[in-house]
């Protein structure tokens, strides 16, 4: 077991969205200012809009992460041998931190088989550094990778494919599942990465001894500390680790010993799984060529009540959301879009979180840098004897809660007598 070790962040889906802002920054933070964060285009690297997808994830990093983010771009294998390769590898093994996300997990595992950036990925991690796969990404790091488009769109048996096992380089042996709670399906059971139950039961069925499956719902991230043999929730969701027909879940927040997932299994009783989501039967109908118009016009005031820190009026228009959402189910069915419609849902939800989780955490910490500024005037205007306005500003305070007592080490202030 390497002993030199980092950290691996396993995220179910939203690496890119509001969800994901504060865990990027922790995770960033004990690397430092300084650190080479890199993504790494292999997985959409056949999709034409490769390109923007990164363009898309520095814009992200950059305006919400607030941190650089460089290409290390690997899109095929063709040009593995050329000189073209050569700097995107060079990138990837001196980052401190790289993303991995979406595209097709098989298309990548093809593209890295023989390649060197299996081994930077490990090196990465035993530096010290940090890597993030998530959502097709995150299916390539197990021992076994679920061939998802293979299954689910092209109609091929239910099978597993040889992973990278990255994972089992530190010692786990799992087979990563991400988007486990997936409902995009509305009439059809998508869960499990739209393999759905009765799939999944044939999957495990079929997983090499002694391999668990490592579930993880969407928007939401496995933080797995190797230097502290422990691993964090953290997200709007749920991680499940599946073993034998036996479950057990962990919530947003707890905290798991790393010898569970390297094989320690205390699983809950056989057969147990997520229930399927309910719709809400109270939900109004819209017409027929306004539906599209209606959802986006909601998701849009609900980001201006955001932005002018209305929380009633965002929780309200939240609900009227998720209501016109599931009352209008049959009609997104047909057309195909009740995922889409629910990522709309999703979106504005983790906004909602990020705005939250932004706020300080008591009024005084709200009213800190005011106050402190205003003590700072007054001791300016008391310095220059002028004691009128230094009184003013002091009874202004008050009139506020803001009580100021002069003390022999300066100003202390306190609120409503707290």
């Amino acid at each position: 077991m390497p002993e030199k070790s980092g950290t691996i962040v396993l995220m179910g889906s939203g690496e890119l969205t509001a969800t994901m802002v504060e865990v990027h920054k922790a995770l960033l933070r004990p690397l430092g200012r300084s650190a080479s964060a890199v993504f790494v285009d292999t997985p959409a690297g056949f999709q034409l809009n490769v390109d923007h997808i990164y363009r898309k994830a520095a814009e992200y990093f950059d305006q919400r992460v607030r941190h650089p983010l460089n290409l290390a771009s690997f899109k095929s294998a063709e040009n593995s041998d050329s000189a073209l390769a050569e700097p995107a590898i060079a990138v990837l093994r001196s980052a401190d931190y790289a993303l991995i996300g979406p595209g097709s997990p098989t298309y990548a595992l093809q593209q890295w088989h023989q390649s060197p950036v299996p081994g930077s990925m490990i090196d990465l991690v035993e530096r010290g550094g940090c890597l993030v796969a998530a959502s097709a990404a995150a299916l390539t790091v197990g021992r076994v990778t679920l061939p998802v488009y293979e299954i689910y769109k092209v109609g091929q048996p239910v099978h597993w494919v040889d992973g990278l096992d990255l994972l089992g380089h530190f010692g786990f042996n799992l087979a990563v599942v991400p988007h486990w709670n997936n409902a995009e399906g509305g009439n059809h059971d998508t869960r499990f990465c739209f393999m759905g139950e009765l799939r999944m039961r044939q999957l495990e069925e079929m997983l090499p001894g002694g391999t668990a499956i490592l579930g993880l719902d969407e928007h939401t991230a496995l933080i797995i500390d190797l230097g502290k043999s422990e691993a964090a929730i953290r997200g709007i969701g749920r991680v499940t680790l599946r073993h034998q027909g036996r479950e057990r879940c962990f919530h947003k927040g707890d905290t798991l010993s790393l010898s569970l997932l390297r094989g320690e299994y205390d699983m809950g009783e056989p057969g147990s799984s997520p229930a399927t989501p309910q719709k809400p039967s109270d939900a109004p109908p819209v017409k027929e060529d306004d539906l599209w118009g209606a959802i986006h016009a909601l998701a849009g005031e609900i980001r201006e009540a955001l932005d002018l820190h209305r929380d009633g009026r965002t929780g309200r228009l939240i609900l009227e959301l998720e209501r016109t959402i599931w009352g209008n189910q049959p009609r997104l069915d047909e057309i195909n879009e009740m995922g889409a419609a629910r990522e709309v849902l999703r979106e504005v939800i983790s906004l909602m979180a990020a705005e939250m989780n932004q706020r300080p955490a008591s009024s005084r910490d709200c009213i800190t840098p005011l106050v402190e500024g205003m003590i700072a005037l007054r001791e300016q205007f008391r310095a220059g004897k002028e004691w009128t306005a230094a009184d003013a500003l002091r009874d202004a305070l008050s009139n506020a809660g803001v009580i100021l007592t002069d003390t022999s080490q300066g100003t202390e202030w306190s609120l409503n007598g707290e």
